[in-house]
């Protein structure tokens, strides 16, 4: 592609690089304004510019993507309903053989987790929960925090809705979801493990420590606490009216307080308590004279005791048949008020389950190849019939920024596209990148490695992919698929280069910078002392599996 003029030119560069500097760094001083507005401002300036006319910018959106990650995020929500998290998180603490297996297991279902519900998800909902756990056995949590961020970009490269770049690529190379996963899983699950082990090399003293010599001030969190915690994303801004714990923890209260035995037996011990002396000391504080007129009144209560005993042995049939009419009365009661739990419990199980079923449709619906957009949208909108409730508060719980700033971001590519720029830097790359040596495949790795680090990974994928795409198909149609793959697999574990690399990194860290009595900092060099050496084994081990 031949440059543009000068004048396009220059106000593509700017306009590309105010969508690149708030897109990176969301919070800069002189315009703090955040990356979805920072794209929606760089798409605005390609267009003010004149860079793109308005009609080729509203086409630069790829609505199938857009409406594929409105479909991930609403089956993710409904997921969180049914507590598929819960059920993970209990997987982490059944039967840990201590902080190593606990470490490893952190990496297996962060990476599985991930490579289902996307990267975002699962440390958004698992970023609290690994707190808890590494606080209740009283260890550190800098391995564990590490541990759920790395790998869960690395799991999250195995499937097509792993992450927002493999969902580009995807759509874009209309490679099947099943050949996707084939391609690219061996490479996934020897990353996950490679990973695991750079994790316990670097941290194996500290993992060895024992809970009495570490810090005492750290009071363990009972399990009871741990196995009991309700995610809570930070991307969703409202919980739902009754969440699952809320609804078991109703239906689990005994009906106790309405058994009519249980009044009874509550008087006859409080009438017991009030017959008992208060003290000893009541009993010798009695005067020495009162004694005789004590004895007369013992004597008159027994005539009175005789004399009422008579009476009760007279009224005995008149008084019991009210109690047990009542009792009788309270019996249908209580059976009604368990029947109604009982169905109200069966319920919610049925929709999980019709939840899950749904869910797993719609993985069997992408294995098979069919429209990956579409079936995400179809199992999203399936959920919310099978809700048969207002679908606004889940609804509500979408994160629309992040759409938004795709939309921005679509624009914005596609104008710098149009400057010419990349595809120069492309014709200088080319003779380098060719994917039929390892020469060639290392200088490409590299490139991208870079370039997913300084302008993020989808960006990165939008710049490169067709041009990557289109180099490797003059060599054959499996050096175009092997491509793309190389695409995915290297712009997914860049990210854990640097903390700055990815969502992932930066949700983990805020999560556990703002989690409430369990606040960590995971500084930027901490990250890059793991990331550094994790980032360039993982990827070089990977491309070697990758066919």
């Amino acid at each position: 592609m031949a440059m543009a003029s000068p004048v396009k030119v220059v106000l593509g560069s700017i306009a590309f690089a105010v969508f690149w500097v708030l897109a990176v760094f969301p919070a800069v001083p002189c315009l703090p304004v955040g990356r979805t507005a920072g794209s929606l401002l760089g798409a605005m300036l390609m267009v003010v510019f004149r860079v793109l006319p308005p009609d080729q910018a509203y086409a630069a959106i790829d609505l199938p993507i857009i409406g594929l990650l409105f479909g991930t995020m609403v089956v993710s929500i409904y997921l969180e309903r049914a507590d598929m998290f819960k059920y993970l998180g209990k997987l982490l603490m059944w039967k840990t053989q201590g902080a190593k297996d606990l470490l490893c297991r952190i990496c297996l279902i962060s990476a599985v987790s991930s490579a289902l519900f996307t990267n975002d998800t699962a440390c958004v909902v698992l970023t609290e929960f690994v707190l808890k756990v590494a606080r209740q056995h009283n260890l550190p949590p800098h391995p564990f925090l590490l541990a759920l961020a790395s790998s869960a970009n690395i799991g999250s490269a195995a499937t097509p809705i792993g992450n927002p770049q493999n969902l580009v690529i995807a759509v874009q190379s209309k490679i099947s979801f099943g050949t996707f996963v084939i391609g690219i899983l061996p490479a996934m699950l020897v990353g996950v493990c490679v990973n695991a082990l750079i994790l316990l090399c670097m941290f194996w003293r500290l993992l060895s420590v024992q809970k009495d010599e570490e810090d005492p001030a750290l009071e363990p969190v009972p399990e009871e606490d741990v196995s009991s915690h309700r995610f809570s994303p930070a991307t969703l801004s409202h919980s739902t009216s009754l969440n699952s714990q809320e609804l078991n923890s109703r239906l689990e209260i005994p009906t106790l307080q309405s058994s009519p035995n249980l009044d009874v037996s509550i008087g006859n011990v409080e009438t017991l308590r009030n017959r008992l002396p208060s003290s000893e000391n009541e009993v010798n504080k009695v005067p020495s004279g009162a004694i005789e007129s004590a004895r007369i009144s013992s004597a008159s209560k027994e005539e009175t005791n005789d004399l009422s005993s008579h009476k009760r042995d007279e009224t005995i049939p008149s008084n019991r048949s009210p109690s047990n009419d009542r009792q009788t009365d309270a019996i249908p009661t209580e059976s009604l008020k368990g029947k109604e739990h009982l169905t109200t419990r069966w319920k919610r199980i049925l929709w999980k389950s019709g939840v899950y079923l749904i869910t797993i449709g719609m993985l069997i619906a992408l294995l098979m190849g069919l429209n990956m957009s579409w079936c995400a949208i179809t199992a999203a909108l399936a959920l919310v019939v099978l809700d048969f409730t207002d679908a606004r508060p889940s609804l509500e719980k979408v994160s629309y920024s992040l759409l938004i700033f795709f939309c921005g971001m679509f624009i914005t590519v596609n104008g710098f596209n149009k400057t010419g720029i990349p595809s120069d830097l492309w014709d200088f790359m080319e003779p380098h990148a060719q994917i039929d040596r390892a020469s060639g495949i290392a200088v490409l790795a590299v490139t991208i490695l870079v370039l997913s680090n300084l302008a993020s990974n989808v960006p990165t994928v939008l710049l490169l992919g067709g041009r990557v795409a289109a180099s490797a198909a003059l060599i054959s149609a499996a050096e175009e698929k092997k491509a793309w793959l190389l695409l995915a697999w290297v712009s997914t574990v860049a990210g854990n280069l640097s903390l700055l690399g990815s969502a992932a990194n930066l949700i983990v860290c805020e999560q556990a910078r703002q989690s409430p009595q369990l606040a960590y900092t995971l500084s930027f060099w901490s990250h890059l002392k793991f990331g550094v050496p994790s980032t360039l084994i993982v990827t070089a081990i990977g491309l070697t599996l990758i066919r």
